[in-house]
């Protein structure tokens, strides 16, 4: 019988409504630390800072929560940033020779960062280009003057140009080339040779009308500008790389590319100065780097503060990145990770005529994050950072979300985290300009990332700024070379240069081993579950002191004894003898060891019951750890299973095997519509209802819509059929309809479905009764598709609360007096099931319906905007072509869908995250989470001020388009789609904060009812067979015979 999608006519407005006040998506705010930063910029007026990357974004930091963000138009490195100190005005060069005026908006009430105007430099006269930028005329150094109207450019040929601001115009009159500089210079000077690139201008810190102008050559020159002479000249024959003034303008400081810089005097006397008052290369006197940049700060208790970056000797050190501090006879060379973009320092903006700076702080911008130094308090310590926390310090290999996290668990975690750095300075974060206009967090979010060196951090994910709280290691479990590698570290105390390690990004792990693949948290008994690639599962608890103790080792072989396996991956880690030393925070008590070692690919724990659960390639495990002793092991392998046993870190896997089995797939598909299978084979149904929808037509009337495309069965000997995806713990019915109990559920890469009746005895008699498991059911889905998550809903068809949340009146009861039913979420469909019986409800078919696989799935609670009382809980899935689904449950009636990841963005797709309220997180970068929000309600965004006093109120008047508030990111990580599925390139570009869905068609009404979603079985995963070890006879026969039944309904018209 044929089958047929009727489109529906009209809509349901109350439920559109409904609609519109749960569901709104939005991209919030990036976590994390920008991804390739470029150029770094400080306003000491406004007390903000700005960084650029290379892919042309611009991103604005004060106090925390204050995050203002743009994008240029052009994807091109931003290789400078300035600010018009207190005006609200940023200028950015990028490195195609484009100079931007960025302006910071009010918009109803709330600070935005959009893009005014831009410049380009006309050729230089005579060039027969006007409007473009040869060699010439690349800009090399851009200096805003301090009264705020005009902004000098220095360029590669030597000249330099002014141009009026805000408008970008350029003042021709006033261009200084250096021919005219060249006619003030000494004759025996000039030999013949160019000045080359200006290299620094600096403005007179107290006469304004008077540059320094440095040239590459060395040659540094004084000018006055409303004279258009040369004060003064300083013949320097180094080579140039920076200029800094002295506070009271009788000094300059220069850095030169021999490693050394020089001070010179600058008087009245004579024009010409010849030699610096002092000369030195501070890392000499063999060959040394050049001085890129050097700063002057003078301080009221004595020496000033000279510091500079690079100069270290080339021959030793010349690949250390370093920032030198030098006070009098004081120094310390700051010893950084990866490369020095930038640095500044903090200190009052105004200095009244003859006072002293004191600098409070030394900000250095490098690749991969940024370190703040208090200048202040003896020893120069570091000052943790609010945000801009490098989340990549080490790889993230997985993260997870914990909601309404109680407030005692918070502080201890937040009193262990301070306790593990007691060498950082106490002083408030000194970038604290703007106010935050956001409210406080309603609830406390925690994201814990699990790291390729076996930490596991902890983050305040509650509001904008992701701020770093406690980092838990667990290499020091394990026999390693960590201690080696931390000897080599610390710095002698005759060293010289006198290295001082600073900052915490360290991509490098010990051993690959030790990566983190699985974490489970119990917010209310502060007991944590972390998993590895090797095989490695610990049982840890939150405490408050330091501990001494040996942890027990259990090993759980998951083979089982099956005979014909051979593990050929990476050895286990051999865990330390004897009592171990564990600071204050989560002490592991039992370390479970899986057999073969192979990496960890689910684990959950139930800490009400004393339980943790973990599956691998091989198969999946109970453990008690109250008792420290196995419950359960079984063992998923397939006879076939080859590369299973090979693990990740193997470079034996055969690729002769992978690439037979691609080709056996090609075959099978192409034959598979020409030739009939064997009614026995468990594929027959699909393939023959497959025929049918291919050859068969409608009427030619009747307007369709495509209703399923073709799913081709998969083998049952794929590789890796035996992967554990899932586990769960739930008290429901299992045995029969009256009778519910503890159970556990995993599900396997094959569509295997394997559920566990536990003996599980009462608080009071833990140490006396051993927990016990008894195979319940045995499912396996037709089509074999993965099982991506397993979940049990109530009479009421909500989720069952976590472990503790009823006891503690934290969350409703379950209701247990109507029939429970079971959601099982596959790469391919979802399905509810009835329990007891396991007899199927109702499902969606996502794999034909919209041709994409699931990769990632959470239950979520969505409050309405407009009522706090309507609250829906719903099924968020994200797809492998990086959309997301939003589903009632249990009806599983599609309500709406956005587009959120690129599909090319395989890492990000992986990396993502829900949160039980509707939002979620997903890397953009190595170094970057993007935080997005399903709710029309519960919204995570910066929303702040900034006060400008600008001297000319332009009213962000712009000769470009109009840029909206909240800007997609950089890295192009995604490309937004409309409603209809069309986007222009140029509106990706400028995005609105707020995405338009994509509704469902059609009229929706309760999201529990499930009557205009009926089932059919055409091209379905549907159960193939259900094996029921807990039932009696009677019972059997009748599940089987439901199941007959069920097979042969026909297929009738389905209208949606």
């Amino acid at each position: 019988m044929m089958k047929f999608r009727f489109r529906r006519q009209g809509a349901d407005p109350h439920r559109d409504r409904i609609r519109h006040d749960l569901f709104a998506f939005s991209k919030t705010v990036e976590h994390g630390f920008p991804s390739q930063p470029s150029a770094l910029a400080y306003d000491p007026v406004l007390r903000v800072m700005a960084i650029g990357t290379k892919a042309g974004a611009v991103k604005l930091y004060g106090a925390p929560g204050v995050e203002l963000t743009g994008l240029h138009k052009e994807t091109a490195t931003v290789t400078q940033l300035h600010f018009l100190p207190g005006q609200g005005w940023l200028l950015s060069l990028l490195d195609d020779n484009t100079l931007h005026l960025w302006e910071v908006c009010q918009k109803e009430g709330c600070s935005h960062l959009e893009e005014t105007r831009s410049f380009g430099l006309p050729g230089r006269p005579g060039s027969g280009s006007a409007n473009c930028s040869p060699g010439i005329t690349r800009v090399t150094v851009v200096l805003p003057m301090a009264a705020g109207a005009m902004v000098c450019l220095g360029t590669e040929g030597g000249a330099v140009y002014f141009v009026t601001l805000p408008t970008l115009t350029l003042l021709e009159d006033k261009t200084l080339f250096p021919d005219e500089i060249l006619q003030s210079v000494p004759d025996e000077y000039r030999c013949g040779k160019a000045l080359g690139p200006v290299e620094s201008i600096q403005e007179h810190p107290l006469r304004g009308s008077q540059l320094l102008i440095g040239y590459s050559r060395g040659l540094v020159v004084l000018w006055e500008q409303s004279t258009r002479t040369v004060q003064h000249l300083f013949l320097g024959n180094q080579q140039l790389e920076s200029l800094a003034w002295e506070q009271s303008g009788k000094s300059i400081v220069s850095s030169h590319s021999d490693g050394g810089y020089m001070v010179w005097a600058v008087s009245g006397t004579g024009q010409r100065t010849q030699q610096p008052a002092m000369s030195t290369i501070p890392y000499g006197p063999f060959p040394c780097k050049a001085i890129s940049k050097i700063l002057w700060r003078t301080c009221e208790s004595g020496n000033p503060f000279i510091i500079f970056s690079g100069g270290m000797p080339r021959a030793s050190y010349g690949d250390r990145h370093c920032v030198s501090v030098l006070q009098g006879q004081t120094l310390a060379t700051l010893d950084f990770t990866s490369r020095v973009i930038d640095f500044f320092t903090v200190q009052s903006a105004e200095v009244p005529e003859g006072g002293f700076e004191n600098p409070r702080a030394l900000v250095v911008l490098v690749e991969e994050e940024l370190v703040a130094i208090d200048l202040q308090t003896p020893g120069w310590p570091t000052i943790p950072a609010p945000y801009l926390a490098p989340l990549h310090s080490s790889a993230i290999t997985c993260s997870c979300h914990v909601s309404n996290v109680p407030l005692k668990l918070w502080e201890r975690i937040v009193s262990v985290g301070e306790q593990q750095s007691p060498r950082q300075s106490s002083v408030a974060w000194p970038i604290d300009g703007g106010k935050n206009l956001a409210q406080e967090p309603t609830q406390r979010g925690l994201l814990l990332t699990g790291h390729e060196d076996g930490t596991v951090r902890f983050w305040d994910a509650s509001g904008v700024s992701l701020k770093p709280l406690y980092k838990l290691g667990t290499a020091n479990i394990f026999q390693t070379d960590c201690e080696h590698n931390d000897s080599l570290n610390q710095a002698g105390e005759e060293e010289w240069p006198p290295f001082r390690k600073v900052g915490c990004f360290d991509p490098y792990s010990d051993d690959p081993r030790l990566g983190v693949q699985k974490i489970a948290l119990c917010k209310y008994t502060a007991k944590m579950v972390v998993a590895g690639t090797a095989g490695q599962v610990l049982v840890m608890e939150l405490s408050d002191e330091k501990s001494e103790h040996a942890v027990s080792v259990a090993t759980v072989d998951l083979l089982q004894d099956r005979e014909g396996f051979t593990w050929k991956g990476h050895d286990r880690l051999a865990p330390r003898n004897g009592p171990l030393h564990f600071p204050p925070g989560f002490q592991p008590s039992v370390l479970v060891q899986c057999v073969p070692p192979a990496a960890v690919t689910a684990v959950t724990l139930h800490s009400e019951w004393n339980l943790v659960a973990f599956g691998t390639s091989h198969g999946f495990g109970l453990f008690d750890y109250y008792r420290r002793n196995p419950v359960l092991a079984r063992c998923t392998l397939h006879p076939n299973d080859s590369l299973a046993m090979e693990g990740p870190l193997s470079r034996v896997k055969s690729l002769k095997k992978s690439l037979r089995q691609s080709f056996r797939r090609i075959r099978k598909s192409r034959v598979s519509g020409k030739k009939r299978l064997n009614a026995s084979s468990p594929s027959s149904k699909v393939q023959e209802a497959n025929a049918q929808l291919a050859e068969q037509a409608g009427p030619p009337e009747v307007e369709m819509t495509p209703v399923q495309r073709r799913i081709e069965p998969r083998s049952a000997d794929d590789s890796l059929s035996g992967v554990v995806r899932c586990l769960y713990f739930a008290d429901t019915f299992l045995r029969d309809a009256t009778h519910h109990g503890p159970t556990m559920w995993a599900g396997t890469n094959s569509g295997s479905v394997f559920a566990y009746a536990l003996e599980v005895p009462s608080q009071e008699k833990f140490s006396e009764r051993a927990v016990e498991a008894v195979l319940g059911k045995e499912i396996q889905l037709m089509h074999r598709a993965p099982v991506v998550a397993i979940a049990v809903l109530d009479g009421r068809g909500n989720p069952l609360p976590e472990p503790y949340e009823v006891s503690r009146d934290l969350a409703k009861a379950p209701d247990m007096q109507g029939s429970h039913s079971m959601l099982i979420s596959s790469e391919e469909q979802f399905k509810v099931f009835t329990l007891p019986k396991v007899s199927a409800k109702t499902k969606f078919k996502l794999t034909a319906h919209e041709g994409c696989r699931v990769r990632k799935v959470a239950l979520v609670s969505l409050t309405s905007a407009g009522s706090e009382e309507r609250l829906e809980n719903c099924l968020a899935c994200l797809t492998n072509l990086g959309d997301i689904h939003i589903f009632t449950v249990p009806s599983l009636r599609p309500q709406v869908h956005y587009s959120c990841i690129r599909k090319e963005d395989i890492s990000g797709i992986a990396s993502c995250v829900f949160t039980k309220h509707g939002q979620g997180f997903y890397l953009i970068s190595p170094s970057e989470f993007e935080r997005f929000s399903l709710s029309a309600r519960n919204v995570t965004e910066p929303l702040c001020r900034l006060e400008v006093a600008r001297l000319q109120d332009t009213s962000c008047l712009s000769n470009s388009s109009t840029v909206t508030p909240k800007l997609p990111q950089a890295n192009g990580t995604h490309v937004l789609r409309s409603s209809e599925g069309q986007h222009s390139p140029s509106d990706s570009d400028r995005s609105p904060v707020e995405h338009p869905a994509v509704f469902s068609p059609g009229p929706i009404d309760s999201p529990n009812s499930s009557v205009e979603n009926p089932l059919d079985i055409t091209g379905d995963i549907t159960v193939e067979e259900v094996k029921d070890f807990l039932a009696s006879s009677e019972e059997a026969e009748q599940n089987l015979r439901n199941a007959s039944e069920d097979e042969a309904r026909p297929t009738g018209i389905l209208i949606k």
